[in-house]
This record gives structure tokens, sequence and C-alpha cells, in this order.
């Protein structure tokens, strides 16, 4: 009796969406002025590499950016919603308590049945949630799967703490993730460390009718930068080992885009040329869950990305949480 052949995932489409609203460095410093807090682009420029983010406008929801990179992704795949069977939502700012953001973009795409449900592991969330993904397709849980990263962080900010407020960006980025016999997704690593909890968090809940404790994004930054560069290093090697492929076999590098130090560090540590490395952070800022999927989509489209090339995706965020994926495009 013949073995059944392996299952596999591979992504077949990308898409995202940005905010048309751009906020640049300048508008930020101007706002914090008015409240008599200094800031400047070349301040912001010098310690993160960021020019600009996006925005959202008013009564806009997370679900709402989500469904129209998942469009994207569809049609960029060859897909109608009603042939996925599966969706995850990475997010940290998701549309309510309960239930997921994911019931609800499953529900403005017009698809029934197939299982939904959010991830919530902050900036490494497309990772976890990709990683989940690729699980249930090889285990014929799922067939054809939309995971998506979305974020409105511009809600959660506080405009008077300059250290954080100047970060952090919306927007929202898709993959189709499709069973396949030919691997696509080789390996993946995820790892989490609840210890460091307190150096990025939002610390606030709701209670009783109202929120309670601190609602805003609050970040030690010395502390991230020296646990992000290391765990970013430790996983990349750990997630090539396992797959059996070496950095030098890396078309791209795609990291969580929150600061440019911390990507060129991880990069020049792992000893893949900076000219791999896929950077938006100068114009997408922190957009947390859809960083990856964003800078993915914006390489694919600018044909950066082709067919049959190695791409590494790095995240790392509040938890403390870490994780890497490798994938043959």
């Amino acid at each position: 009796m013949n073995a059944s052949p392996a299952r596999h995932s591979r992504i077949t489409g990308t898409g995202s969406l940005l905010p048309a609203h751009r906020v640049t460095n300048a508008d930020l410093a101007a706002r914090l002025a008015a409240d008599g807090i200094q800031t400047s682009d070349d301040w912001i420029m010098e310690r993160t590499g960021i020019r600009a983010r996006h925005f959202v406008a008013p009564g806009v929801q997370t679900s709402d950016i989500a469904v129209a990179a998942a469009r994207h992704a569809l049609e960029a795949a060859g897909r109608k919603s009603e042939d996925i069977d599966l969706v995850i939502v990475a997010t940290s700012t998701p549309d309510m308590v309960f239930p997921s953001t994911a019931c609800i973009v499953q529900r403005k795409l017009g698809i029934h049945g197939g299982a939904a449900f959010d991830v919530q592991a902050v900036c490494t969330g497309f990772v976890y949630a990709l990683a989940l993904a690729d699980s249930m397709i090889r285990t014929g849980l799922a067939t054809k799967a939309l995971v998506i990263g979305a974020e409105i962080f511009s809600r959660i900010l506080d405009f008077k703490d300059r250290t954080t407020c100047v970060l952090f960006g919306d927007g929202a980025g898709a993959v189709v993730l499709e069973a396949s016999d030919t691997p696509g997704v080789l390996a993946s690593e995820l790892h989490a460390d609840g210890r460091h909890v307190d150096i990025l968090c939002v610390p606030g809940q709701v209670a009783a009718g109202q929120v309670t404790g601190d609602p805003f994004v609050r970040m030690d930054g010395q502390a991230v930068f020296k646990l992000a560069v290391g765990v970013l290093d430790s996983v990349s090697r750990a997630v090539l080992a396992k797959a059996g492929r070496s950095a030098e076999s890396v078309h791209w590098m795609v990291p969580h885009q929150a600061n440019i130090r911390i990507m060129h560090s991880a990069a020049r540590r792992l000893g893949v040329p900076a000219e791999r490395l896929v950077v938006t952070v100068d114009e997408h800022g922190n957009t947390s869950a859809a960083s990856i999927p964003l800078a993915l989509d914006t390489a694919v489209r600018a044909g950066r990305i082709k067919p049959g090339q190695s791409v590494l995706l790095q995240g790392v965020g509040g938890g403390f949480t870490w994780g890497a994926v490798l994938l043959d495009f």
C-alpha cells in the first residue's frame, strides 16, 4: 500500500492596506509641540528610521482594514471568499472584546462554516498565525486559509509620550495560504518569555463598564532593543537549522518593522547583506502584527520577491514573544 503524499502549505497571494492619512514626523512634532513636548524629524529618524506612518479615519475598524487587505490577497491568489475554510487574524487592537475580529472579517467577506479566530502575540502575531495556519493545513484541518495581520495602534497611543507615539502606525496585511504537494512553508519557530511582560504592554482593561488601569502603549525601549536583537538572531538560526538551510540561501529577510537599528543588527548578526533586507518602517512605522505581511506584500508587488526565492520572516514583540518562519515563495 502506497503512503499518501506529504501535505504542505504555500503562500499563493499577498495583499495589504495602508490608510490614506499619512502622518509625517513634522506633523507629529507640531502636534506634540502644542502640548509643550519637543521632538523633530531628525530626532525620530536618527533613533528609529521612521519618516512617516498612516492613521485610520474615525469610525474605521480593524476588521475593515483586515477585509481590504484580505480582498487584495484573494485577488492575487485567484481565489474567492467562499474558497476559504480558515481565517486567522493577528491583532492587538480588536473590534470588540469578543467575538474575535476574525469572525467579524468572516462575516464581512461572506465566509461561513470554517474556523475563525484571533491570535494575540502583539508584533509577533503574524508569524504565530502563519505557523498555526501551516500546521492546520498540514494536518488536514484546513485547505485554504486567510492569514491576516491588522492593527489600529493610533487609538492606544499616548500623544504626550514622545518615546512611543512616534513609533506606531495603522495598517493591515494578508496572505492566502493553501495546501500543496510541494513545500512552501519550510519551518517555523515560536517562543515567548512572560518574565518580560512589563517592558512592552498596554496595562489597562475594561471592568464594570469603564477602562481601568493605563490604556496606552508603554515601553522600556532599551530593554526591548537589547532583548530583540538577541532573540531574533537565535530564532532565525534555529529555523534555518530545522529546514536544513543556511543564511546564505536566504534571498530576502522580512523582519518585523519596528526600528531600523534592530533590523540592521539582526541582519548583520545572521550574515544577511543589507540589500537583502526588506525595509518599509520608514514609511509605515511600526504596525505591530501587520508589519510583516505589509512589508511582504510591498516587496512582492514591487517585483523584488519572486517565485522560487527563499524568504525569512522574523517577529518580536510584547509578551515577550518572538518567532520566525522560513518559506519558499
